[in-house]
């Protein structure tokens, strides 16, 4: 990414797993490569550590459902082009879009975000 003309990377980047964020996503803004962020809802892990859990925030970030909570808060951060959010149902789809519509977190709001999902129960942050 220092040496070579690329246009687009992808990454592995959700919300408990952002490893991403140290070197990649900035490096990626400093040269305008493109960011095409893969598995954000971490291969559905996250659907587990919050399945019966209430959606904080919900009012705050605009966002009616977990999914759309994960995904708002990939899509915020600015070296983020594009969020691939694979699912098989259509009523998932359609759900997922709200994820890039109406309010888009900010970095104080992103803390909070994070903050919510560390303290869930289940797998170990990253």
């Amino acid at each position: 990414m220092r040496n070579e003309p690329i246009d687009f990377i992808g990454v592995d980047y959700s919300i408990d797993n952002r490893s991403a964020e140290e070197r990649l996503l900035p490096l990626a803004q400093e040269r305008r490569i493109g960011v095409v962020s893969y598995f954000p809802f971490s291969t559905g892990t996250l659907f587990q550590r919050t399945s019966g859990i209430p959606l904080p925030l919900a009012a705050e970030v605009d966002a009616t459902t977990w999914a759309q909570f994960f995904l708002k808060f990939v899509v915020s951060h600015p070296a983020v082009t594009v969020v691939r959010a694979g699912t098989t149902p259509a009523t998932h789809m359609l759900e997922n879009n709200g994820g890039g519509i109406r309010r888009v977190p900010d970095e104080a709001m992103r803390t909070r975000m994070a903050a919510v999902v560390h303290a869930l129960p289940g797998r170990a942050w990253k």
